[in-house]
């Protein structure tokens, strides 16, 4: 069991880089929107701040490294490349799934990256799912502890878990169990898709059970049921990936929702995004932190100026935006409405 749970995360990361695993015909809905150009932004560029504030911490941009992995060498050098840029830029950063830390403790160093990011804001993982299969309020601890993390995220992965050989595929009463976390853990509890999106109905739910922020990981950027399907040696399971390979609500169709239900709601815009144009759409939008996973993955399995170089675009492009909008700051771009939606 713990062996195939490691096996599965190094096949996620070759997977993830090397096969065909986008969306190709669901899109992030981000190109159906545009801002409107200043001219004259009447702002000297090199004074723009970047700076946001997410869950009482301040970060120095509104960028968070998505969860990605951990649990093996490759992955531990993954994480540690990561959590380096996360502290030299005050991002925030998540973890992969901490499960197989907890059924192999010899690979929880994997996951040990306070030591490489003592001021960063960081998030723990597990699935939501877990909590039907033996894991409870001491796991979670487990895991918040195992990585002095400030909150912990419980992601929520029902079409993966559809196509993934002995998929996890009890989700019965799940949101009874989270609500005991969310009341018994002494960190917020943030709730996370992986790539389908969360709808306004959910975030509703969520909410009431004591969710504190939410991750829309909405559709657009990397399908997890074509990562299973590639992975899967049954042919069934194969087809079935592929069949739902393009299932999800879009990325910029969450934000967009959950921000004018809730305005107020801590919210991540995740899936898809591939730079800092993105990114600023979805700030726009309503959220207040744009999640990045596929082109930091990329970069962190290259070198770590790859990753740097990577970070100066994603900052030159959001200052981009800024200047071009007119807008000295976030706060001031999301009021300014100067996003528009294009006639369909």
């Amino acid at each position: 069991m713990t062996d195939n749970t490691q096996v599965r995360k190094a096949d996620h990361i070759r997977i993830c880089l090397e096969e065909d695993v986008q969306f190709r015909r669901n899109t992030t809905g981000f190109e159906r929107y545009r801002f409107e150009h200043c001219c004259l932004p009447e702002l000297d560029r090199a004074e723009l701040d970047l700076r946001t504030c997410f869950l009482n911490r301040q970060l120095g941009a509104p960028i968070l490294i998505s969860s990605m992995t951990g649990g093996t060498k490759k992955a531990q050098e993954i994480n540690f490349r990561l959590a380096e840029l996360a502290q030299t830029y005050r991002l925030a950063m998540g973890v992969g799934s901490q499960r197989v830390a907890i059924e192999k403790p010899e690979v929880a160093k994997t996951f040990a990256i306070r030591q490489k990011a003592p001021d960063a804001l960081l998030f723990a993982n597990v699935g939501a799912v877990q909590l039907n299969y033996g894991y409870g309020i001491e796991e979670c601890r487990r895991m918040v502890d195992l990585l002095e993390a400030d909150a912990l995220i419980l992601h929520i992965n029902p079409l993966q878990e559809c196509i993934q050989p002995n998929g996890d595929i009890n989700f019965k009463d799940l949101l009874n169990k989270i609500e005991q976390v969310c009341r018994q853990l002494e960190v917020p509890v943030i709730a996370k898709e992986v790539g389908n999106g969360i709808s306004v109905k959910m975030v509703q739910k969520l909410q009431d059970v004591g969710i504190t922020a939410i991750d829309v990981a909405g559709a657009g950027g990397t399908s997890w049921a074509k990562v299973e399907s590639e992975r899967s040696p049954n042919k069934m399971l194969r087809q079935l990936g592929q069949t739902f390979g393009d299932w999800g609500i879009p990325t910029a169709e969450c934000v967009a929702g959950i921000a004018h239900y809730d305005p107020e709601i801590p919210l991540i815009a995740s899936g898809g995004l591939r730079n800092g144009l993105d990114a600023a759409k979805a700030i726009a939008l309503g959220a207040d932190l744009a999640g990045f996973a596929y082109p930091f993955l990329k970069a962190a399995t290259e070198s770590p100026q790859a990753l740097e170089e990577l970070l100066q675009l994603l900052i030159a492009e959001l200052t981009t935006v800024l200047f071009c909008t007119g807008n000295a700051n976030f706060a001031q771009l999301q009021q300014s409405r100067c996003l528009q939606k294009l006639a369909s």
